[in-house]
């Protein structure tokens, strides 16, 4: 029974490893920590394999069975450290203090053969939990809440829709291994790890699938996600932003330096609107931000705001080009038809494009038109 469990578990793993090795939605630089947890937590896994096979029930050799508790308390809490650096891998360099747990329940770890620490084996090769037992669990859960809240500051950072999804996987991890800390003949810790590991990598997978890579912003699937999954009843407004005469530049200067305007017009955005605007790279040089902001006024404040940025840079002798724009807001008092309003604001956009063209700074219309009607700048 305990083989065939491990075993399992090992080749999940070497499946994830797989994956790691061979996928290309995760952000490469998040493959080397997530290989090193994997790696870790088929380490571990074989460590508690060890412990079984070596109790008394089976081999019943002591040195062996002592060894292999003090390698599975000595790795388990740096797993949800090391997936903690898929985010930031500088993280520890800076804030050493998040060390101080891990490195206290390593010390703790390595001296209980000797005086029984964290755990004991007695002449007769029988297993105890030490006195200091709680150093593990308290290094253990330091460093998973530490993940937990590293993963919900990255998505609220990147207005990603993350918190109820980690959520979950946070109750199923620290559930399932809870189960072995109040009954310890139940094995069950590994096989949610192993569960909690794969899990992780599909949503850490989707979430950098969401975004565009030249400009950090969301891409047109997230876009095309986001529209399906707007409630009724949810006020909201919908901008849409085109680079004017991009063709002309990628023609004329090469597509380098088309991507350079990209993620120039991308940072000229980005400083103007702020966390309530969620922005998305939806073409080459078309941009579209949804927002919680239904207020006229204060959305063509973050406009004029965009426009000031892009006037910065040529003041400073960079020729960015201009950008054209067109939105509409939902009131959520009628029925949301995602689709009509995307086109309404492209055609705004576009109708803009052909009054202003050229012109860096928007023009806005001085009455405010009714809200849940589309609305253009002139």
């Amino acid at each position: 029974m305990h083989i065939a469990t491990y075993l399992i578990d090992i080749a999940a793993l070497g499946c994830l490893m797989g994956l790691l090795h061979s996928d290309s939605a995760l952000n490469p630089e998040r493959r080397r920590p997530f290989l090193v947890a994997a790696i870790l937590a088929a380490v571990a896994i074989l460590s508690e394999a060890g412990t079984v096979f070596t109790s008394p029930e089976h081999l019943n050799h002591r040195n062996l069975h002592i060894f292999f508790n003090t390698l599975g308390f000595a790795l388990s809490p740096v797993i949800p450290l090391a997936i903690t650096l898929t985010f930031d891998k500088g993280l520890l360099r800076a804030r050493k203090i998040l060390l101080v747990p891990t490195v206290i329940n390593l010390i703790t770890a390595a001296l209980s053969p000797s005086f029984g620490l964290i755990f004991s084996v007695n002449a007769h090769n029988q297993y105890a939990r030490g006195d200091l037992f709680f150093v593990f669990i308290a290094a253990y859960v330091t460093n998973l809440l530490l993940l937990i809240l590293i993963t919900l500051e990255v998505g609220k950072r990147s207005n990603y829709p993350i918190a109820g999804k980690m959520a979950a996987l946070s109750f199923f991890t620290i559930a399932g291994t809870s189960i072995q800390l109040i009954h310890p003949a139940v094995y069950t810790t590994w096989h949610c790890v192993t569960l909690a590991l794969l899990l992780y990598f599909l949503l850490m997978s989707e979430f950098d699938n969401s975004f565009d890579p030249l400009t950090s912003f969301h891409n047109r699937a997230a876009f095309e996600r986001a529209g399906r999954q707007m409630g009724e009843g949810q006020a909201f407004s919908l901008i849409m932003l085109d680079i004017d005469d991009f063709k002309a530049i990628n023609d004329t200067y090469g597509h380098d330096r088309g991507d350079e305007v990209i993620r120039k017009v991308a940072a000229a955005v980005r400083g103007a609107f702020e966390r309530r605007y969620t922005c998305y790279r939806i073409g080459g040089d078309e941009f579209s931000i949804i927002g919680s902001e239904t207020d006229q006024g204060k959305i063509e404040e973050q406009l004029r705001a965009m426009a000031a940025n892009l006037a910065a840079m040529r003041g400073e002798g960079d020729p960015v080009p201009t950008v054209s724009f067109g939105y509409t807001i939902f009131s959520g008092e009628e029925r949301l038809d995602f689709s009509k309003m995307l086109q309404e604001a492209d055609a705004q956009m576009y109708n803009y494009k052909k009054l202003h063209k050229g012109n860096g700074e928007p023009r806005t219309r001085p009455n405010p038109a009714p809200k849940g009607e589309s609305r253009v700048p002139k």
